[in-house]
C-alpha cells in the first residue's frame, strides 16, 4: 500500500535514499555496511525496501519549502551580518583586521566542511532530526559567544560550534526539498534560495538595532535564541514514504567468519573505507564524473572571493565616513533585490528551454557578479556602493537560484547528499582562507578597495573556467555520440544518467495538475 507524506513510518526517506544509497555490489563492502547498521539504532529493515518514492511536487512540499527558506535565512545569511559587529570585536579584543576576519571565516568554513558528518547524521537520524539538532547547536554556540573573553574563545563558540550547527540545519533542508520536488525542482530551489536574501534583508536591520540597544554581547545572546527557530523548521520536514514491497535481503546474515577468512580482513577494511568515502564524500563522482569534477573545482575557486565582499562591505563603508545605519542599509538593499528577483527567475529557469543550459546561465551570472566588484574601486560614496549592491544582487540572485539546481543536474539525486558533502569540504578550504587573506591585504595597504578588485578577478576567472570546461565536455560528448551514430543527449539532462534501481521518483500531481494529467494520459516519472 502506498503511503503519501506519512509521518508514522519508522524509516526516513533520506535514510533510505535510493534504497540504502546503492546496494553494495562487493561482498566485503556489504560486511562493512552490516557493521554500520548494527550501530544504527535499529532503523534499518531486515528485508530490502524497494519502490519509487512519490514526490508530491506540491501539497506538504510547500510547507517544507517555507521551512527551508527560513532555515537558509538563519544559516547561510548569518555570517555576512557579522560585519555589523566587526569594529566592536576589534576594539573589544584589540585584534587586527586579519584576526577579526577569522570569526566569520571559520563560521562559514565549518558550515561547509561539516558535510560528511551531516551526511552520516542524516543516514542515522533522518533530515528532520538533523535540522533540529543543528538549531540547538547553533543557538548554544551564539549564546556562549556572548560570554567569551578572548578572540580565541570566539573562534570556537561563534566559529566552530555555531558553524557546525548551521551545517546540520542547512544541508538536510536542501536535501529533503529535492525529494519533495521533481518537476518543479528548479522553481523550488530558486524559491528556497530567497531565504539567503531574506536573511540579508532582515538580519542587518535586526543586528543594527540589537547593537544599538544591547551591544555586541547582548546581541549575540538574542541572536542565539533566534537561531533556535531552526528546530521549529526542522519539525515540519516530515519524511516521504516509499512504495514498500518485500525484496531480497540486503546482505547475507551468515555465520561469523572462520579462521580461514581472517586473511581477508585487510581487504574488507579497505573496501569499508572505499564504501564510506563513496557514500558520504562522493570521491567516485569526483574521479569518474568529469562534469562534477569541473563544477566542484570551479565553485571551490569561486568561493575564495564570492563571500568576502559581503564581509567587508560594511567596514569599507564606515571607514569612508558613511554612517553605520546607512552601511547596514546596503546589505538590506542587497537582500531586497534578491527577494524581488529570485522568484521570477525561478519560474523562468523552470521552462523547458533552460533544461541542459543551467550551467551556462549560472556561469554567465557568475561572470557579471565577479566584474561588479570592481565598481567599488570607482569611489566609496553611497551612490556608487548602492549601484554596486544592485548589480551584485541581481547576479547573485541567478547564482543562488541555480547553484543547487546545477549540482542536481550533474549527479543522481541518490548521490546528491554525498556530492554536496564533498563539494562543501572543498569550498570550506577557500572560504576559510578568503577573509583572512583579505584582512592581511587591508592591514598592509590600509585600503579596502584592493579587496574588491582582487575578488573581482577571482570570481570572474572561476566563471570563465566553468564556461570553457562545460563547453569542452559538451563538444567531446557530441563528438563521441557522432562516432557511434547516436544522437547526443542534452549536456546536463539528469534523465540520461544511469541510475540505481531505487532512484526513480514518481511525481505525484497536485490538484491543479490532475486535469492536465488526465487530459493527456501522462504520468510524470523522472529518473534522477
Amino acid at each position: 500500500m502506498t503511503q503519501r507524506n506519512g509521518i508514522g513510518g519508522t524509516s526516513d526517506p533520506c535514510l533510505q535514499r535510493a534504497n540504502g544509497m546503492q546496494q553494495e555490489t562487493v561482498e566485503e563492502a556489504g560486511d562493512c555496511d552490516l557493521a554500520e547498521r548494527g550501530h544504527g539504532g535499529g532503523q534499518g529493515d531486515p528485508a530490502g525496501v524497494t519502490g519509487a518514492v512519490e514526490a508530491p511536487d506540491g501539497g506538504w512540499g510547500w510547507v517544507v519549502l517555507v521551512a527551508t527558506i527560513l532555515v537558509l535565512a538563519l544559516t547561510l545569511a548569518f555570517p555576512s551580518c557579522v560585519g555589523i559587529f566587526y569594529t566592536d570585536l576589534q576594539n573589544e579584543f584589540y585584534a587586527s583586521n586579519s584576526e577579526t576576519s577569522w570569526v566569520p571565516s571559520i563560521m562559514t568554513s565549518v558550515l561547509h566542511a561539516g558535510g560528511p558528518f551531516c551526511s552520516m547524521l542524516v543516514e542515522r537520524l533522518g533530515c528532520r532530526a538533523t535540522v533540529m539538532l543543528g538549531g540547538v547547536l547553533s543557538g548554544l554556540g551564539m549564546a556562549a559567544s556572548s560570554f567569551t573573553r578572548t578572540i580565541g574563545e570566539l573562534y570556537v563558540t561563534a566559529g566552530v560550534i555555531t558553524g557546525l550547527g548551521f551545517c546540520f540545519s542547512f544541508q538536510p533542508a536542501v536535501t529533503i526539498l529535492g525529494h519533495y520536488f521533481v518537476r518543479r525542482r528548479a522553481f523550488a530551489n530558486a524559491m528556497s534560495s530567497t531565504g539567503t536574501a531574506l536573511g540579508l534583508c532582515t538580519l542587518p536591520f535586526l543586528g543594527n538595532y540589537l547593537h544599538t540597544e544591547f551591544g555586541w554581547r547582548g546581541s549575540f545572546l538574542v541572536l542565539g535564541a533566534l537561531l533556535l527557530n531552526c528546530c521549529v523548521c526542522g519539525a515540519v520536514m516530515r519524511p516521504l514514504q516509499p512504495n514498500k514491497r518485500r525484496g531480497p535481503p540486503l546482505m547475507n546474515h551468515g555465520p561469523p567468519p572462520t579462521d580461514g577468512e581472517k586473511t581477508g580482513r585487510l581487504r574488507t577494511m579497505r573496501n569499508c573505507l572505499l564504501t564510506f568515502l563513496s557514500k558520504h564524500m562522493a570521491f567516485d563522482q569526483f574521479c569518474n564524473n568529469p562534469r562534477y569534477c569541473a563544477y566542484a573545482i570551479g565553485i571551490t575557486w569561486m568561493m575564495l572571493g564570492f563571500v568576502v565582499p559581503l564581509v567587508y562591505l560594511v567596514p569599507y563603508a564606515t571607514a569612508n565616513d558613511i554612517e553605520q545605519s546607512r552601511a547596514a542599509l546596503l546589505l538590506s538593499i542587497l537582500g531586497i533585490v534578491n527577494i524581488i528577483v529570485r522568484p521570477p527567475f525561478g519560474i523562468i529557469f523552470n521552462m523547458p528551454w533552460f533544461k541542459g543550459r543551467h550551467i551556462y546561465v549560472f556561469a554567465s551570472a557568475l561572470l557579471v557578479n565577479g566584474l561588479s566588484n570592481s565598481i567599488c574601486c570607482f569611489g566609496p560614496s553611497f551612490p556608487v556602493l548602492l549601484t554596486y549592491v544592485v548589480i551584485y544582487g541581481l547576479s547573485m540572485s541567478v547564482v543562488g537560484s541555480l547553484m543547487f539546481t546545477v549540482l542536481m543536474d550533474i549527479v543522481e539525486m541518490s548521490r546528491f547528499p554525498s556530492a554536496l558533502g564533498l563539494l562543501a569540504i572543498m569550498e570550506s578550504v577557500t572560504l576559510l582562507i578568503g577573509p583572512p587573506l583579505a584582512g592581511v591585504l587591508v592591514d598592509r595597504t590600509d585600503q579596502y578597495f584592493h579587496v574588491f578588485f582582487t575578488c573581482s578577478a577571482v570570481v570572474a576567472s572561476s566563471a570563465v573556467f566553468l564556461m570553457v570546461s562545460f563547453c569542452w565536455l559538451d563538444k567531446k560528448e557530441k563528438a563521441a555520440a557522432a562516432q557511434q551514430g547516436q544522437p547526443s543527449a542534452p549536456p546536463s539532462d539528469p534523465t540520461r544518467l544511469e541510475v540505481a534501481p531505487g532512484c526513480q521518483y514518481s511525481s505525484v500531481p497536485t490538484e491543479g495538475d490532475r486535469d492536465k494529467s488526465s487530459a493527456n494520459g501522462a504520468e510524470f516519472v523522472t529518473s534522477l
